[in-house]
């Protein structure tokens, strides 16, 4: 049926569509030149450009949609009553995983630059469809705790570090690449795990156990493993240790048979709606003991700090999705007789949402390359500003992907520009990994435990030591919330904020152009900025701002 004459369409931006969504996120780009050995740099560039064009493309966004238009179903039994527990997913789904997993994204440990080149893969695919990030995350994330045991590291660790995707349930030395969930907490107890009760009992072969209780959340419960936490009862262990203790579940036996995995319910989730989260019931379930008898937490805190650092990539990754929406929008809106993006209030606005976006990617890559080195001062580094990053940047993301659904007007607010779906997205990894609380809590224990944690975060800071007056005035107030202990957990939020945005003046500062440098520092370290967005002070470059965050389709 032909158009009406008072249908035609004009004023209406084109769909950020068919662009390379990492070569045109100029501060991610700059910050894998900056990290990355020369000697692999081609190689990086090309991998992180071909998935970065397919994230942009229109066939990606679209099984992005499809698969949060038919999020996944519980099928507890077949057809003849027999239980079965499995997750279906749409089609969609299983396509944006197996990319992802071809992708590289769960192998960061095996490859030159792994940490670096992966994270900024992970960054660029939680742009698509963030849901699909948990089993990726998590089977990244369970390779530390399997490398406490050889054995296991052997059977296992070749298969989660695979680029392919086998979505069959079916024994894990029977298939070429395998995913991995985590169960941690309990309805009882949260993200205080040892409160547990799922119970491990031992049986007649070394480090097999039958598991009894509960998770209230299981991340990517369609995974071929899982690490969970269960105490041993210290009557029950031929050491007499007993205690909280890290195990591995496999979804199922070599022999072919399923193990005892009741999936009770998946949760209806606010956002992260295409992945699945389920309640999981443990009733004579078979595990295997991963690291020492009353040292899970010990053994899976490797795997927690991965995730965390995921959490603050998935972050800067919706950050920079909404940001690059928002801008690509008033570029081609036009508006009281301008472009949108001229407009000085406006421009503001853009700008100031850029500026919290670049600071966020600019974190998580020099973390993500903290991980390639490996050095002990670099660990030391990681053990105080993973926590502190992981607070700050989460924290973060929720305002910034509302204010630019706003910069949207009534279209961010409707479902197909695809804001909506970033917003609700943009609160889970606050929470996900232990939340704010948690990690500010995390920041003193590493504070009052390892100080070498915090030698190593100041050495960081200090390399951009007379760069920045307003810089250094923050280094000293930093210096000054240290040096008063008294009451200190009332102000752990305070101090975790401060680190995290000394660090990131930091980094700006040294890396990012002058006039994006100098506008954090104007606002996030110099007290010249409002309670909203959108109110920098005068005197600054804004167009630059702004310009160096739009994306080129």
């Amino acid at each position: 049926m032909a158009g009406t004459p008072t249908h035609t369409v004009t004023n209406q931006p084109p769909p950020l569509v068919g662009y390379d969504v990492f070569t045109a996120d100029r501060a991610l780009a700059e910050a894998v030149d900056r990290h990355t050995s020369p000697d692999v740099l081609d190689e990086v560039r090309a991998e992180l450009s071909a998935l970065g064009r397919a994230a942009g493309s229109a066939q990606l966004q679209e099984w992005a949609v499809q698969a949060n238009e038919h999020p996944p179903r519980l099928r507890t039994h077949d057809r003849y009553g027999h239980r079965i527990d499995e997750v279906d997913f749409h089609p969609a789904w299983h396509r944006l995983l197996g990319k992802g997993v071809s992708a590289g994204l769960t192998g960061a440990w095996t490859r030159p630059a792994g940490h670096v080149r992966r994270a900024a893969g992970f960054l660029v695919w939680s742009q698509v469809e963030a849901g699909t990030c948990c089993p990726l995350s998590m089977t990244h994330a369970a390779v530390p705790a399997l490398r406490t045991d050889p054995e296991l590291a052997d059977a296992w660790v070749p298969r989660l570090t695979s680029t392919l995707y086998d979505r069959e349930l079916r024994p894990a030395g029977e298939k070429p690449g395998a995913l991995f969930g985590m169960g941690m907490t309990e309805k009882q107890g949260g993200s205080d795990v040892r409160a547990n009760t799922t119970e491990a009992r031992p049986l007649a072969e070394a480090g097999t156990y039958l598991l009894t209780g509960h998770k209230w959340f299981c991340s990517a419960p369609m995974s071929d493993g899982f690490l969970v936490l269960a105490q041993v009862p210290a009557s029950a262990s031929g050491a007499g240790e007993g205690g909280l203790t890290c195990f591995l579940v496999p979804r199922v036996l070599p022999d072919g048979s399923r193990n005892v995995f009741l999936l009770q319910r998946l949760k209806d989730k606010l956002g992260n709606r295409s992945n699945a989260s389920a309640e999981v019931e443990f009733a004579g379930t078979w595990a295997r003991r991963v690291g020492e008898e009353g040292q899970g937490v010990r053994t899976i805190i490797g795997m927690v700090a991965a995730t965390r650092l995921d959490c603050a990539l998935g972050s800067a990754g919706l950050m920079r999705q909404a940001v690059a929406q928002a801008v690509h929008h008033c570029t081609h809106r036009e508006a009281f007789g301008g472009k949108l993006v001229d407009k000085p209030l406006m421009r503001n606005v853009l700008a100031d949402l850029a500026l919290e976006s670049e600071a966020a990617t600019a974190l998580a890559l020099r973390l993500a390359a903290a991980c390639d080195d490996g050095g002990e001062q670099e660990r030391a580094f990681l053990r105080l500003a993973v926590p502190a990053a992981k607070y700050w940047i989460t924290k973060r993301c929720a305002p910034v992907v509302i204010e630019a659904a706003e910069c949207l007007g009534g279209n961010g607010y409707v479902e197909e520009s695809g804001l909506p779906r970033l917003v609700r997205e943009s609160p889970l990894n606050s929470v996900w990994e232990g939340a704010g609380n948690v990690q500010a809590l995390d920041v003193l224990r590493a504070l009052q435990r390892e100080p070498g944690a915090l030698d190593a975060c100041l050495t960081e800071i200090g390399l951009a030591h007379g760069a920045d007056h307003r810089l250094d005035r923050a280094v000293k107030d930093l210096f000054s919330e240290l040096a008063d202990l008294e009451g200190v957990e009332g102000r752990a939020r305070r101090l975790a904020e401060r680190l995290a945005l000394a660090l990131q003046g930091s980094l700006l500062v040294r890396y990012a152009p002058p006039e994006v440098a100098d506008a954090f520092c104007a606002s996030r370290l110099g007290g010249d900025h409002g309670a909203s967005f959108g109110t920098l002070p005068a005197g600054l470059d804004l167009e630059s701002v702004v310009e160096r965050s739009r994306p080129v389709s």
